[in-house]
């Protein structure tokens, strides 16, 4: 059975490590007709093409099985509605490897307790207490080994196992299978909370909603909602589904989805996010969108599937890990058996630091190291309103030397208003109604401005005919019997001839940092409108936090040069003006030819520019096209997220070189304290569930990034009058 995107998707519960990830894919992928395989450590999910004349489903959760986990296949339906349960776990102690653990504890204890009654049995009980607990890992061990998959740490603890007991060192056996056993349940608890984050955004949409059916309210699941129902929103209730309202007036928390603090006020039109929570009145909805396409289950998505794409740093990691463990075992090998043969040494002493050798090599905590704080980041990240699609975006934003930013609707509100309307022919009104008849078959913000404007001051609207948009220059159409075009100067001077007075008008209203569109009758000037788009409140600040930040900053604007310059000078940052689409492209390829450039755009104007961009930022991204195609997103229409996407991303970066350093100077540490006799078996199994939780724990800090930088210093240009975020 295939999912989305023709691949099939199984839930497999057990699998809390790098090292658990490594056996299932050497073992899946030597199986004939297995390809694409992508496993994530933090969705418990293994994705995988099949082609079933090879293999079947059934062979593949057969042999995840006999590995030792648990499958169970997604349907595909399931998943396309939306309808993937993020279920908390069962308590540690309810799983299989916690009572493997509870087992194991007793029958040491008891091994110990029986040998100061009869202490002639003491070596007995303990070989029984070894061999009962470690024969569920040694059967885990072999399956992995006919799967072709023989470097997994349930091998390395079985040979050791194995070893320990043929030198005599049967307690110390006993001893370390405990110890392992409770070292998986301490990263099987470490990973959940890696988890959590996921699960609480997945939560926030209420499982339960209230529709209205033959004028009655009757209580549904909130996942069979339709597009178009009727769903009531009581005073303290969660909006069970993306909607608009139809009825009501009501203040919406929409914290849990953008993280912006201040309730937005909602009535009549109003588009409200599924998990809002509504504060004051009873609201009636009408549902948007299905349970599988509202804004939560998208940001869950996307986050599920950014944590499948592995940074370049952990893909160096899982090749390097693929060398190192049989190097290990091999070095193992020679620490055994060389001292003796060539120095006589004992036999069992140096046996038994190949054996803790082996243990101690096991790499996990490294294989670990980097998922884990991707995953903590991506999570932290999503329920701060910004999306982050993968760990090799966030490698590349910690990168970033330079920002090149859109001016309409990113630096700026993106709502300009008409400030002036200059006529050289005809009324004011008469501009005003032909201007707004082309106009209002555009959805641009300066074209929306100024239908706007034409019916704030009661306008008769026009009829017009053959309205077209000429790309990146402005729009033309037929009002009566004339032929109106609309545009920039500068593109208008190629179509009729601008006299010395309205140049100077031009330049005039330029000088006061307003944009200038001309509206021209046939093949003459009919007259000016400016408009201005003001600053968002906290753009220049987020500007001079990136400056300090050593980041540099540039403005790409297709408005004229004087309007680039004054916006420029009020933000603090370079302009670059009068640029088409293509334009900002070249640009942006120019600087990312010396510089790691982050393009914060639109998502849809600036799609070139973008997609040119090591990282391509949508910016007020509700919409499908931003969410979808953007390598991140921020979902609160704040510039103040840029600098705080790049400093997650840098701490990100540091956190995983944290724990690198940690995974690495453990093992060298206890390889140099093995060899020379001063650690044993159950100190390497220690040092290597210790390590393992070590790092998860440290990426786990991740998961408060946002709360201790409030902590230290305030958010730079707090904005908490933003608008609603505009939906698709």
């Amino acid at each position: 059975m295939a999912a989305a995107g023709g691949s099939t998707l199984w839930k497999v519960t057990g699998m809390d490590c790098g090292s658990c990830a490594t056996t299932i894919r050497t073992a899946l992928e030597r199986m004939p007709g297995v390809s694409d395989i992508r496993i994530s450590i933090t969705n418990e999910t293994v994705a995988l093409l099949l082609d079933d004349k090879k293999t079947s489903g059934a062979d593949i959760e057969k042999q995840i099985s006999r590995l030792g986990y648990t499958p169970s296949l997604i349907d595909a339906q399931a998943k396309n509605a939306g309808a993937i349960a993020h279920e908390a776990p069962r308590a540690w102690w309810r799983q299989p490897k916690g009572q493997l653990a509870i087992a194991s504890g007793a029958l040491v204890a008891l091994a110990y307790g029986a040998s100061l009654v009869i202490p002639a049995w003491s070596y007995a009980l303990f070989i029984a207490a070894t061999i009962i607990a470690a024969a569920p890992i040694a059967r885990r061990a072999i399956s992995a080994a006919f799967a072709r998959a023989p470097f997994t740490i349930q091998m390395l603890l079985t040979i050791a196992v194995i070893g320990a007991l043929a030198i005599g060192a049967a307690e110390e056996a006993a001893v370390v299978v405990f110890l392992f056993c409770v070292g998986e349940v301490l990263e099987g608890v470490a990973a959940n909370q890696a988890r959590e984050g996921i699960r609480s955004l997945a939560a926030l949409v209420p499982q339960s909603a209230f529709v209205e059916q033959n004028g009655r309210v009757v209580e549904v699941a909130a996942a069979s909602l339709a597009v178009g129902q009727m769903v009531l929103v009581r005073p303290g209730d969660r909006a069970p589904a993306d909607g608009k309202v139809v009825e009501g007036h009501s203040s919406m928390d929409e914290s849990p989805i953008t993280g912006e603090s201040a309730p937005r006020t909602k009535g009549p039109g109003a588009d409200v996010f599924a998990g809002s929570i509504n504060h004051e009145a009873a609201l009636k909805l009408r549902v948007e969108r299905a349970a599988k396409d509202n804004m939560i289950s998208r940001i869950v998505a996307l986050v599920e599937e950014a944590q499948e794409s592995k940074a370049p740093t952990e893909r160096f990691i899982d090749r390097f890990s693929r060398i190192y463990m049989p190097f290990i075992v091999g070095l193992s090998a020679l620490v055994a058996i060389i001292p003796p043969l060539a120095m006589g040494a004992s036999w069992s002493e140096w046996v038994y630091r190949g054996l803790t050798l082996l243990l101690i090599g096991c790499p996990c905590a490294l294989v670990i190291s980097v998922p884990a704080a991707i995953a903590s980041s991506l999570s932290t990240a999503a329920r701060h309103g910004l999306l982050i699609k993968g760990g090799a975006i966030v490698e590349s934003l910690a990168r970033t030397e330079i920002v090149a930013f859109d001016k309409t609707g990113t630096l700026t509100e993106g709502r300009p208003v008409v400030t002036e309307a200059v006529a050289f022919v005809g009324s004011e009104a008469d501009l005003l109604a032909r201007a707004a008849a082309i106009e209002g078959r555009s959805s641009h913000p300066l074209a929306e401005a100024i239908t706007k404007h034409a019916a704030k001051l009661n306008i008769p609207s026009l009829p017009a005919a053959a309205v077209k948009a000429i790309p990146g220059k402005g729009m033309e159409g037929e009002v009566g019997a004339e032929t109106i075009f609309i545009g920039a100067p500068r593109h208008a001077a190629e179509r009729v001839a601008l006299a010395s007075d309205v140049g100077s008008e031009i330049a005039r209203l330029e000088n006061e940092g307003k944009t200038v569109v001309v509206v021209a009758k046939g093949a003459a000037v009919a007259g000016l409108i400016a408009l201005r788009d003001e600053p968002r409140r906290d753009a220049a600040a987020a500007i001079a936090e990136l400056k300090a930040m050593g980041v540099d900053a540039v403005m790409l604007t297709g408005d004229n040069a004087q309007t680039g310059a004054a916006i420029g000078r009020a933000l603090g940052i370079s302009a670059k003006a009068e640029m088409l689409p293509a334009d900002k492209a070249d640009a942006i390829k120019a600087l990312a030819a010396s510089k790691r450039v982050a393009m914060i755009g639109d998502g849809i104007n600036d799609a070139p520019a973008l997609a040119s961009a090591h990282v391509g930022v949508a910016m007020g991204s509700g919409t499908g096209v931003a969410l979808e195609t953007a390598d991140a997103a921020l979902l609160k229409n704040r510039v103040a997220d840029v600098p705080a996407l790049i400093k997650l991303s840098r701490a990100t970066m540091a956190n995983i070189r944290e724990n690198i350093t940690i995974a690495l100077a453990l093992k060298a540490l206890f390889v140099v304290t093995t060899i020379t006799g001063t650690t044993g078996l159950w100190m390497a199994v220690i040092a290597d569930t210790g390590g393992t939780v070590l790092v998860t724990l440290n990426a786990l800090r991740l998961l408060g990034w946002f709360r201790s930088q409030k902590s230290e210093t305030p958010t730079a240009g707090d904005n908490r009058n933003e608008p609603a975020l505009a939906t698709s």
